[in-house]
């Protein structure tokens, strides 16, 4: 696509995409296992809720939105390929819905991977009817215009942490963490090592090892205990 438009107002091209078996293995890791892994940051804040209930896994096509505007949400879908999460930053509005049941129609016909958004979605039923995962801070009756300025594909912040073009982007009932692209298969060998460090704790707590004398050296060391 031929960049035009001037900053504040542009869409730019996505950046080269990470292999798809790569970001598929991301489905299989939680968010919490996630956000452990990257040190217990890149974690949306949790203002950003569940709405249809399902959960989401893609590269991020990210959407900077001027309050009460979705011109720009409407070119992400159409840019869009499948299997992306639409990431939108409203710039703080929680009234005015960029995102519902026509649009969501439009974003299933084109195999979106699901939508975040900073700010507000309506028509939750319908969205949860056509099965788009979708996450917000808010859920709005109200409707928003399409004017313009806005970005696409552009570094953003949504829920309180960056998000660039074509990072992995995960969400389920705990919530949505970024994961920089850049490190992104890093992650998932520290995700590999942290869940294999789960299943032997577990299988401890199975025979009967309840409590690891961890929590018992630090409250010595603190002299809260002897």
């Amino acid at each position: 696509m031929t960049t035009l438009g001037k900053l504040g107002f542009r869409v730019l091209s996505a950046p080269p995409r990470l292999d798809d078996d790569l970001v598929r293995r991301f489905a299989d890791a939680a968010s919490s296992q996630l956000a452990d892994a990257m040190g217990r940051f890149n974690f949306m804040d949790p203002g950003i809720q569940p709405r249809s209930g399902l959960p989401l896994c893609g590269l991020a096509l990210t959407v900077n939105c001027r309050p009460a505007d979705n011109l720009m949400v409407h070119k992400a879908l159409e840019v869009a390929e499948p299997g992306d999460i639409v990431v939108v930053n409203t710039c703080g509005n929680v009234t005015s819905a960029v995102f519902g049941e026509l649009m969501c129609t439009t974003a299933a016909a084109k195999r979106i991977g699901g939508i975040v958004v900073d700010g507000a979605i309506r028509d939750v039923e319908a969205i949860t009817h056509i099965g788009m995962p979708a996450f917000s801070r808010s859920i709005s009756p109200g409707a928003c215009d399409k004017d313009g300025p806005g970005e696409v594909n552009v570094p953003i912040s949504c829920g309180g942490t960056v998000v660039a073009p074509g990072d992995v982007v995960v969400g389920d009932a705990d919530g949505v963490v970024v994961v920089p692209r850049a490190h992104a298969a890093e992650v998932l060998q520290l995700v590999a090592e942290l869940i294999e460090r789960e299943r032997t704790r577990m299988a401890e707590i199975r025979a009967g090892q309840l409590f690891l004398p961890d929590v018992d050296e630090l409250l010595r060391k603190k002299g809260v205990i002897r």
